[in-house]
Parts: structure tokens; C-alpha cells; sequence
């Protein structure tokens, strides 16, 4: 059990995923740039619903954690001024939402430093934390990650709460995420990259979210949504997950806090070791 902050019984982390535009220009490298339906639903993410969010959290107080891809940090600087304006964190999601399982070790380790370089010369330090696409994390990025001095990875799945990765090279703590937090299952309907999901009311596909958090406000635990500012930052959905967020954050008893600031809480307590790589 990890002891969060002045008594509270449960962390929390709004994370986001602006992948934008990224997406289809990856998938259909050749002529994505010209399927101007998916172009517009990407962009819809930095120029529309950033903005609604950014002003409900400062109107809230709260200080999160988005991750973006590099190559959308360049095509949307003014999305990573607002963020850093209002001191949230920025953290690595690749360069251009490649999944690290598909490429050779030597390519991804270009495109790693590549969005690196990306993230020190627009926020002036290196990231703190990464998350894979499609959660997609591989030993190799686990032993980069150390070796760059990360202090987090937001991609693996072995617990409810953070825990941390040892390897003989260094540390990572695990912010966990799982399917069932997050939003590209009730909303993404994708069909060029594979998803046709069939898409829920706000009200049902948001209620996964509520309950998971009751169940870790129940447990002392940890609660971590992973959305994307084109899905889950659409008018009607954004509505309703403010209003709930409303009266959460009215709480004493919850902590929300950027994943930077809870990994390091993270490591001032005891919490649970996997031990990496793990056996073939």
C-alpha cells in the first residue's frame, strides 16, 4: 500500500494523449496528408477541445500530465506554450505516434532522441516520462529510458497502483494504465487504423471512468485516465466529465497531482519490484 500526501486516500492523474493529426499520417504515410475527414478530426484535438480543457483545469486549480508526440509538439506550438504556461507537464509519446514493436532498435533509438531534442528545445529540459503507443513498451525502451535518466513510463499493466521496474541498468516507476481507463474503446471510430468501435453516449462511456474511480478512492489506490483531447474533449463529452470532475476535486481526501510528481512520491515508499528483463 503506498501512503499518499496529507492523508489522502487516493491519487489521481487526468493523463492525455494529443496524438492530433499524427495519427493518420502515420498509418497511411503515402497519402494521409490528403484524407482531410481524419486530418480534421486529429487537429480538432489541439485547436478545439485543448483550450475547453486547459480552462477547466485552471479554473479547477489542477496541474496534469498530457504526452504528445513530438512531431505534433512542432506542428502545434502554440498547444505546448498554453501547457507550459500553466505549468503542466509535457511528456514523451514518440515522434510521431510509431509504435516502438514495429520498428528495429536502431530506427527507434533515432526517433527517440529525435523527439527528445524536440522536447528540450520547445520546454527547455528533458521529458520525465513516456508512454508507448498503443502501450507498446519494449526492454529496449525500458533500458533507453534509464539510460537517458527518465524517471517514468506510463505503457505496462502489472498493477492497480505504481510500482517499479528494476533492471541491472537502473529504475523506472510504472504508472500504470489498463483498457478499462481508457477512452479509445467507447469512442474512436477509425476505420483506416483499425478501429470501428461502435460509439457510446457520453454518459455510458464515460461511467467506466467514474466507477474505476470509486474503486480506487475505495482502496487507497490510484486512478489514471488515459483520453484524447479528440475523443473525450468533444462538447457534450468534456460537459459531463467536468461537471462530475467538479465535484471530486471539491474532496479534501484527493490528490491531483502531475505523474511527475507522483512517481517521485512513488519512490519515497515502499512500492512493489518487477524485476526486468523478464525470463524468454
Amino acid at each position: 500500500m503506498i501512503e499518499w500526501p496529507n492523508g489522502a486516500r487516493c491519487a489521481c492523474a487526468i493523463t492525455f494523449d494529443i496524438d492530433a493529426d499524427s495519427l493518420i499520417r502515420t498509418a497511411l504515410p503515402d497519402d494521409g496528408h490528403d484524407r482531410l475527414q481524419q486530418v480534421t478530426m486529429g487537429r480538432y484535438g489541439p485547436t478545439v477541445a485543448m483550450p475547453r480543457i486547459l480552462d477547466t483545469y485552471a479554473r479547477m486549480g489542477l496541474k496534469q500530465t498530457f504526452f504528445m508526440p513530438a512531431w505534433c509538439m512542432e506542428r502545434y506550438p502554440e498547444t505546448v506554450e498554453a501547457m507550459l504556461n500553466a505549468g503542466h507537464e509535457v511528456a514523451h509519446h514518440s515522434w510521431r505516434h510509431e509504435n516502438p514493436a514495429t520498428h528495429s532498435d536502431e530506427i527507434e533509438e533515432a526517433l527517440f532522441s529525435k523527439a527528445c531534442d524536440t522536447h528540450v528545445r520547445m520546454t527547455g529540459r528533458m521529458p520525465r516520462g513516456y508512454r508507448a503507443p498503443v502501450y507498446s513498451t519494449t526492454q529496449a525502451m525500458i533500458d533507453r529510458m534509464i539510460e537517458r535518466g527518465f524517471l517514468y513510463d506510463s505503457s505496462l499493466m502489472a498493477d492497480d497502483v505504481p510500482y517499479v521496474m528494476q533492471t541491472e541498468a537502473g529504475r523506472l516507476v510504472e504508472m500504470p494504465p489498463h483498457w478499462g481507463n481508457d477512452d479509445w474503446p467507447p469512442f474512436a471510430h477509425y476505420e483506416e487504423i483499425g478501429y470501428m468501435m461502435p460509439v457510446r453516449a457520453p454518459s455510458d462511456g464515460l461511467r467506466a471512468f467514474f466507477e474505476e474511480f470509486d474503486a480506487a478512492y475505495a482502496t487507497g489506490g490510484f486512478w489514471m485516465p488515459v483520453l484524447h483531447p479528440f475523443l473525450t474533449g468533444r462538447l457534450a463529452r468534456w460537459r459531463l466529465f467536468e461537471i462530475w470532475l467538479e465535484d471530486i476535486v471539491k474532496r479534501d481526501d484527493v490528490w491531483f497531482a502531475p505523474l511527475e510528481d507522483i512517481a517521485n512520491h512513488v519512490l519515497t515508499q515502499q512500492p512493489r519490484i518487477e524485476q526486468l528483463p523478464y525470463p524468454e
